[in-house]
């Protein structure tokens, strides 16, 4: 019998896009570097073509197994597909970086307000405790 296909689209997070994106971004760049069609590199990790244009377009997640592959295809270590780089980060992990460095700025100075108030609490009761 054959299996249903659930029609209810999976939701990814922006973390799962920009993590994607990232890695789309870099077997572009790396496939690129290497002067390798797309076609080329499917054939070398024994992926179809669409399904490679489907990865670095974005649009689809793949293996642990396949990112060995291409990482092994590329003689560079897995992790280096998925670390972000300056020359190859998107507009959206761009502003995504932007957004929580001003998320983190604020964060910062609300952090050294509260702290500030909190030994300046301290300090009063210091001295009142013994009386300075």
């Amino acid at each position: 019998m054959p299996r249903l296909k659930n029609t209810l689209a999976k939701q990814i997070t922006p973390e799962e896009q920009i993590l994607k994106d990232i890695l789309s971004s870099n077997i572009k760049k790396y496939r690129n570097r290497r002067k390798w069609s797309q076609f080329s590199l499917a054939a070398k990790i024994s992926i179809s073509t669409n399904f490679l244009a489907d990865i670095e377009a974005g649009n689809t997640w793949i293996s642990a197994q396949t990112l060995i592959k291409l990482a092994k295809a590329f003689e560079i270590e897995a992790f280096e597909l998925l670390k972000p780089q300056k020359e190859s980060e998107s507009p959206q992990v761009q502003r995504e970086i932007d957004k929580n460095k001003i998320v983190l700025s604020q964060f910062s100075q609300d952090l050294t307000v509260v702290l500030q108030e909190s030994v300046e609490k301290a300090l009063d009761h210091v001295k009142k405790q013994y009386n300075i």
